[in-house]
């Protein structure tokens, strides 16, 4: 029995594993990980897998999943809502990018069959990659990872095509008109049945297997139509990848799709693996070091270029400064379709054995850079934003329309554009409280515009901004962009405008509490941490634990992990009423037209008849503490009382008998 295909798996995952290990301590991204990995175990260096066939196999399977899962995240809407996108766009940074890198190739004296191939070789970037990374930081349908998505899709849509012109490069008897026809006819008819399958097909086919009420027999189900689609685009002519994403937007839509990717996320995560460290495998690390100079050199100038020139279409397309510089960096890197196009062109002599490991080492330099890109694009738009650029470059060709908005005091500033933002202005809204918010993504912007809400268009980073949405004149201010150094340097323009504000930030994890509070925040709700205790709470809740047993759990659990910073929250401190698990101090409200007005508390023995005890009134904006026998009561005043709920009920109704009733 043969087990070398076995032995060669187990070789990956165990020096994945230990390059992975080493990489989480220094926070390097675990796909740069697996490009090393697939470099020492490789041919070229240690020589360590035998069988570099049935790795790759394992990756062209990773490939799919990656792209099934990002269809399900993406949704057919996504795609129609991007169409500009997708053909603009991406039409504009291929063909730019092949015409520059053709001119280049040239110059190194390639045919003009070769410097073609070349062209369009360094026009496509890595779906996978940068798919991948966008999913990690859920960025997918963010505004610059949209037209990120788009292009990648026209570049996917040009697989078959390019494999085309490679053979028509290759020989002089291909009809390329009607071959070109035939591949139109094609794509049409097979982006047609995504469309059924996702309108009317797949919903109600997924519907009778889910009835079966069989977990196994659903799964299987799904991979059934994830392979089927993905195979009936490979037979017509294009990718296996493409036909997943298409397999992916077609059960998008169903009731379902949640389920699914849930269930595929680490299946789709080991599979893609392989995909890194097969393209590791390529690199000649001997061809690197004998042409160190010419091999930097091409590396530089294709990071700079492809840079460059996807970060040029997102501006034309009307992206901002930011935008513009991420899609440039996200697009960068040399793409995996690449590689077999170079395969194809290099078996027919269309590109010499030199240019072809040139272009080997430089493709897997660009995808090894990629991730540490991601990882300081950030600094980066920070240091381009401080040179003197013009004001069209900043804000981008087609701004949003400035909304000069009334002067605003003692408002609610919410920044951010996540869930968690989104959801508070909508309650804000609801409850008559006046807010703006501040939004970095000119499509949610114009969506709220549209839905009524006041909302600022820019980067709460800049000042300005801040100054647009009456920061300074705000009593709250709500950070939700989860970023922790976009957060850091919020809270510090906001600190900087508004001594009195009070900062409340969201934070991803517990590790960024601390910075977040040094740097002005006044409360900071780590909301990971804040879900568990929320449902630890249920639990102990359902248990029947005494409420003052559940209290001190609580607020054990946030002492131990918050240490000092846990005296920072307003309503979660812990109080001697906790002690008296059915008295609290509650609010009522006194009507205008009440009996009770114009009577003293001693007239009305509410203690008496009632049971509980007035230990405030607030009349507008003065607040009666400890009040006197003789305080008179009068419509419109809020007293705070202590007593159990249905004595608190009791006074309510007694507080607000209307004279006509009386």
């Amino acid at each position: 029995m043969e087990l070398s295909f076995l032995k060669d798996i187990v070789v990956i995952f165990a020096l994945s594993t230990l390059v992975n290990l080493l990489f989480s301590k220094y926070r390097i991204p675990t796909i740069a990980g697996y490009l090393l990995t697939g470099i020492l175990a490789g041919p070229h260096l240690l020589s360590l897998v035998r069988d570099t066939h049935n790795i790759e196999m394992l990756a062209e399977i990773g490939v799919v999943f990656l792209l099934f899962t990002i269809g399900m995240e993406f949704s057919l809407k996504h795609l129609m809502k991007i169409r500009r996108i997708v053909f603009l766009g991406g039409f504009l940074q291929v063909t730019i990018t092949a015409a520059v890198f053709y001119l280049a190739s040239r110059f190194l004296d390639i045919s003009r069959e070769g410097a073609l191939l070349f062209g369009f070789l360094m026009a496509l970037s890595s779906s996978a990659l940068v798919l991948k990374i966008l999913q990690e930081r859920s960025e997918v349908t963010s505004n610059y990872g949209r037209t990120v998505v788009g292009i990648l899709i026209f570049q996917d849509l040009l697989l078959a095509p390019l494999l085309l012109l490679t053979d028509l490069l290759a020989q002089s008897n291909v009809n390329f008109a009607t071959e070109f026809l035939i591949l139109s006819a094609k794509v049409a008819g097979i982006i047609g049945l995504a469309y059924t399958g996702n309108k009317w097909l797949l919903p109600k086919l997924l519907d009778i297997i889910a009835r079966a009420k069989n977990q196994e027999l659903f799964m299987i189900s799904i991979f059934l139509i994830c392979f089927a689609i993905a195979l009936l685009s490979y037979e017509l002519g294009m990718s296996l990848a493409f036909g997943a994403f298409l397999a992916g937007l077609m059960i998008s839509e169903s009731e379902y799709s949640h389920n699914i990717f849930g269930n595929f996320y680490t299946i789709k995560d080991v599979f893609s693996s392989f995909f890194f460290v097969s393209i590791g495998m390529l690199f000649d690390v001997h061809f690197v070091i004998d042409n160190w100079m010419l091999v930097g050199a091409c590396f530089l100038l294709v990071t700079v270029l492809k840079s460059f020139i996807a970060g040029g279409t997102g501006f034309i397309l009307g992206h901002t400064l930011k935008g513009t510089v991420l899609i440039g960096l996200a697009l960068s890197q040399v793409g995996e379709f690449s590689f077999i196009l170079a395969g194809i062109g290099f078996d027919n002599g269309i590109l010499p054995a030199f240019y072809y490991q040139l272009f080997l080492a430089v493709a897997v330099l660009t995808m090894g850079i990629t991730p540490f890109l991601f990882y300081f694009s950030p600094e980066l738009v920070r240091a381009i934003s401080g040179l003197p650029l013009p004001d069209a470059m900043r804000n981008g060709l087609f701004p949003l329309k400035e909304l000069t908005l009334p002067p605003f005091n003692n408002h609610l500033v919410i920044i951010g554009k996540d869930p968690s933002a989104l959801k508070l202005s909508l309650m804000a809204r609801y409850n008559n409280i006046r807010h703006i918010s501040i939004i970095f993504d000119p499509t949610l912007a114009h969506e709220k515009m549209e839905e009524g809400d006041t909302v600022v268009y820019g980067d709460a980073v800049n000042e300005p901004v801040l100054k647009k949405a009456y920061t300074e004149n705000a009593d709250v201010v709500v950070i939700s962009v989860g970023n922790l150094i976009s957060s850091m340097a919020i809270i510090e323009k906001v600190r900087k405008i508004n001594a009195e504000a009070y900062i409340l930030v969201r934070s991803t994890t517990v590790m960024n509490v601390e910075q977040l509070y040094k740097v002005g925040a006044d409360e900071v709700i780590p909301e990971k941490l804040e879900m568990a205790i929320d449902m630890m709470n249920r639990i102990l809740t359902k248990r029947h634990i005494p409420h003052k047993e559940i209290s001190r759990i609580i607020t054990g659990i946030r002492n131990r992990t918050l240490g000092a910073y846990s005296e920072k929250d307003l309503v979660n401190k812990p109080s001697i009423f906790d002690e008296f698990h059915n008295m609290k101090i509650s609010v009522i409200s006194i009507g205008t037209n009440s009996t009770a007005e114009g009577m003293t508390l001693i007239g009305l023995d509410l203690r008496r008849k009632t049971g509980v005890t007035i230990l405030a009134i607030k009349r507008a904006q003065e607040v009666i503490e400890h009040p006197a026998p003789d305080t008179i009561i009068h419509g419109g005043d809020i007293a705070y009382v202590i007593g159990e709920p249905e004595q608190v009920r009791q006074a309510d109704l007694l507080l607000n008998i209307t004279r006509h009733s009386a």
